[in-house]
């Protein structure tokens, strides 16, 4: 049976926001609501209490007034801290949200989510569990049985994804139903094993490393093919004729929506 189109827009701002706002915050989403996005993508990471937040790093440092570990720090303590001001005055005093009112948020504004899974290290399949079992929480009311397989994906469910396999594992223990793909910066040879093994429905990966070649063959094998982090609108139109299904952009000023 050949691979259902890819049920979700085929655009989304990446963090948020792009390079318009201080990545994985409410903010972030607004501006790209603003920009007539409909979807995002965004990281979930774990606090020291186990509540999962949005934050890409490993450390505070670089998006936040805080430093250290973020894996070091309650919950509580990440809400307190400003993760606008050092993008711009104009977003001083944006919070580091957590994943479960960042979901109310998105579903409220009917914006789409591919959330992927952060971990700190050590803590992979602990960190796919809870982000999953906080978005199977959320999404109780539109989740369906063997959802994960791609003729029975519910569009307005997210999509998981991780570079970390055993965070997949855990997401996919956590939330069976809840579809997944599976980030690889460089595409192995063993693609396709990887992907069965995952129980994946898409393939993602950096643009930078894909041929036309590699994406007919991840195409033919029933896959769904998703690239990151696309901001050249040309190359946006290349891709989209290898048949690349989807991707996201920092530019959310400058690409296209489709």
């Amino acid at each position: 049976m050949p691979t259902p189109p890819w049920p979700f827009p085929r655009v989304l701002a990446h963090r948020g926001g792009g390079t318009l706002a201080p990545e994985n915050t409410i903010e972030a989403i607004e501006v790209g609501r603003a920009h007539g996005y409909r979807a995002v993508e965004f990281d979930a990471t774990l606090a020291a209490d186990g509540v999962a937040v949005l934050l890409h790093d490993d450390t505070l440092d670089r998006t936040t007034s805080g430093q250290g570990a973020v894996a070091a720090r309650m919950s509580a303590e990440l809400a307190a801290l400003d993760a606008g001001a050092w993008h711009s005055p104009r977003f001083a005093g944006a919070r580091v949200p957590r994943l479960d009112a960042v979901i109310r948020h998105c579903r409220t504004h009917g914006v789409w989510m591919n959330i992927e899974l952060k971990p700190a290290p050590g803590a992979a399949t602990l960190t796919g569990r809870v982000v999953a079992e906080c978005t199977a929480h959320l999404f109780a009311d539109a989740i369906v049985a063997g959802g994960d397989r791609a003729e029975r994906i519910n569009p307005a469910v997210p999509l998981f994804s991780s570079f970390e396999r055993a965070a997949v594992d855990g997401a996919r223990a956590a939330a069976p139903d809840i579809p997944r793909g599976y980030l690889l910066d460089t595409v192995p040879s063993n693609w396709q094993e990887e992907l069965q093994a995952l129980g994946c429905v898409a393939l993602h990966t950096n643009h930078l490393h894909l041929t036309r070649a590699l994406a007919q063959a991840i195409k033919e094998a029933g896959y769904w093919l998703f690239c990151y982090t696309v901001n050249d609108p040309a190359r946006a139109e290349e891709l989209l004729g290898w048949g690349v299904d989807a991707f996201c952009t920092d530019r959310i000023d400058l690409l296209f929506l489709v």
